[in-house]
């Protein structure tokens, strides 16, 4: 089923006859270089870079292979080789099962860490099963998405991916929750264990981004130690000040940290308030910096003797001026006589 739905195959140690097909219907060296299914060796001769190992073919939505993904059988590296970018083939915006997923009449997609988690999935009927090509989620494919549940490993790689993905999808508007389970190392081996339904009901009933960061972060602390509990506060407040927690999910978050810390919820709002107050601040000056790089910063109201960033505004219209004239020198007696240079 899984060769009938992904087209996988295997690639054999002898390319020859692979590589004499492909020249025979007209492809040069240099185009079959080109494509990524061989490299050059050191002696000059053409060699499958995918031999020996699962090819996992990469569709587009248009239903096209551009590009491949080899897994070796053994215990060999690297365990994973992937088709290098072509004309064809941007990794960073391409969804590996995303051809199939979109027919899915279920929106919610399921963010997997890799082509045999992905299948896996497909397998027991979770049909909107994705997973990133190439090692991380990217912004170009996060806009391919729409409600997203993340769903790696349950390992410390796993993890790191997690957080990663979730700082991609916290600055988009998708609805994004995190799968949590125990009792196995990925999904393949829990839907194994304990089957198909089991998972389906562990997948209702995901967790959204800031529970599971409170969770992970609780994790790290003695709840028992006056340290840890004032460092485990420390933390979930960063974390509830980030954008996307809403007022009425900070209320609540703050009245489980004075459950679990034995601090005021009171304190706490008053520790958060300040924060969100902080970080306000904090996204203020960023947004000037950002508009200063530009010389159109909305605030900028000091002499251009000034030091510091609050020149950066007037410094970056005098560098543009320059430019200009430099690209317009008739236009120099004009600002010569309408500024002292």
């Amino acid at each position: 089923a899984a060769i009938r739905r992904f087209g996988l195959g295997y690639a054999p140690e002898d390319f020859g006859g692979l590589l004499h097909y492909l020249k025979r219907r007209g492809f040069s060296e240099e185009e079959l270089e080109t494509s990524g299914l061989v490299k050059r060796s050191a002696k000059g001769n053409l060699y499958d870079i995918f031999r020996h190992r699962v090819m996992v073919p990469i569709i587009d939505v248009r239903g096209a292979i551009i590009a491949f993904g080899g897994r070796v059988l053994d215990d060999s590296k690297p365990k994973y080789i992937n088709s290098p970018e072509t004309m064809v083939y941007h990794k960073s915006r391409t969804l590996f099962a995303l051809n199939i997923a979109k027919k899915s009449k279920n929106r919610r997609y399921i963010l997997c860490e890799g082509y045999m988690d992905v299948i896996s999935m497909h397998e027991a009927g979770f049909d909107t099963a994705v997973c990133a090509c190439g090692t991380a989620l990217t912004p170009e494919q996060a806009k391919l998405l729409s409600e997203v549940v993340l769903s790696y490993d349950s390992d410390e790689a796993g993890q790191k991916a997690t957080e990663r993905s979730l700082g991609i999808l916290g600055s988009t508007t998708l609805k994004v929750s995190v799968l949590s389970y125990q009792g196995a190392k990925d999904p393949d081996e829990f839907i194994k264990k304990y089957g198909r339904e089991r998972f389906e009901m562990l997948l209702n009933g995901t967790a959204n981004p800031t529970e599971f960061q409170l969770k992970k972060s609780k994790a790290k602390y003695d709840l028992r130690s006056d340290d840890g509990r004032l460092s485990y506060i420390r933390e979930a407040i960063e974390i509830l000040t980030e954008r996307g927690v809403s007022p009425t999910a900070r209320d609540v978050y703050a009245g489980r940290l004075a459950d679990e810390t034995g601090v005021s919820k009171q304190a706490i709002l008053s520790q958060l308030n300040g924060a969100l107050q902080a970080a306000a601040r904090r996204s203020y000056r960023k947004e000037q910096r950002d508009l200063s790089k530009e010389g159109i910063a909305s605030d900028i109201r000091v002499p251009y003797t000034s030091s510091g960033e609050s020149a950066l505004g007037a410094a970056n219209a005098a560098r543009q001026l320059a430019v200009a004239m430099l690209q317009d020198p008739e236009q120099v007696p004009y600002v010569r006589a309408r500024l002292d240079m």
